[in-house]
């Protein structure tokens, strides 16, 4: 794609997230990082996103908004604000991606094959734990029935920020909901661990499903080949443990940064983060040529 056909884009929000999701927006063909805006001027953020020669700006969605039209905004604050945001946002006809655990857009999982909502200006992308999680589960759907989903996310401490602790609720109740969407089972149980030990974990997990009258070497096979969709866009995304059972299927994944700007327990914050940016390159993509939905 021409450097003149690269579609300009905003972050909002300067944590963990929205500086690791800027630096991996700036070393895409297909989009143009015009802005980081945060809140707080002196933040940490803000001061890296500027040493990485990015527009900054500490006024929030309001300095989005007055900094003319973007094709695509990336919000990486937190759940309780995102409604307002999307209010502020909508009249722009920008398309909004939401990586805060809100369930208020078009839940999107780039990873499930076949899955391409991407024509929606309003997408949110479920969670972490529904990002690594979901693709393995809906290919499993695809050759049984489950009764039954049970999702357990362990991740860092030093990975999980004031926002991420704040919105697990959410977190859980929206990646619940996007379970019983993408598998069709009526009772999902999710669990999140937040673990302080040293040294540091990598980000796991661990999915158990109930099902009755299945074949077990063709879910093998397609969880491997989830797996392999998924390491297209997230390449320490790894299948560590898979177990298939008369009635029992338990599946382990962990997800290790692959470049050098993420710790290795990081892995929550690289594999949502990849998703946006494929998200809004297949966005910007599907937008050619038709008006897009809100």
């Amino acid at each position: 794609m021409a450097a003149e056909e690269r579609r300009r884009v905003a972050v909002l929000g300067a944590g963990l997230i929205g500086v690791d999701l800027a630096g991996k927006i700036t070393r895409s063909s297909k989009l143009e990082l015009a802005m980081v805006a945060g809140r707080r001027r002196d933040s940490l953020g803000l001061r890296r996103a500027a040493e990485m020669g990015l527009s900054t700006s500490a006024g929030g969605v309001r300095a989005v908004v007055e900094a003319g039209t973007f094709d695509v905004v990336f919000d990486a604050t937190n759940a309780d604000s995102h409604a307002e945001h999307w209010a502020a946002l909508r009249p722009t006809g920008t398309t909004l991606i939401d990586l805060t655990p809100t369930g208020l857009g078009t839940v999107t999982v780039p990873g499930v094959k076949g899955h391409r909502p991407a024509a929606h200006r309003h997408l949110n992308l479920v969670s972490c734990g529904g990002q690594a999680s979901i693709p393995v589960l809906n290919a499993i759907a695809q050759r049984c029935t489950p009764a039954y989903v049970e999702v357990v996310s362990t991740g860092a401490s030093a990975s999980a920020g004031p926002a991420t602790r704040l919105n697990l609720d959410q977190y859980i109740a929206t990646t619940s909901a996007a379970i019983r969407t993408f598998t069709g089972t009526r009772e999902a149980k999710v669990m999140v661990n937040i673990s302080p030990a040293r040294p540091a974990p990598p980000f796991r997990v661990v999915m158990t499903v109930l099902a009755d009258n299945f074949r077990p070497a063709p879910v093998r096979t397609s969880i491997v080949a989830a797996a392999d969709a998924v390491r297209a866009y997230v390449p320490g995304f790894k299948v560590t443990s898979l177990a298939v059972d008369p009635g029992r299927i338990q599946v382990a994944v962990e997800v290790t940064p692959s470049g050098r700007h993420l710790p290795r327990h990081a892995g929550s914050v690289d594999i949502i983060n990849a998703a946006a940016v494929l998200l809004a390159e297949q966005s910007a993509a599907a937008s050619r040529g038709r008006e897009p939905r809100p």
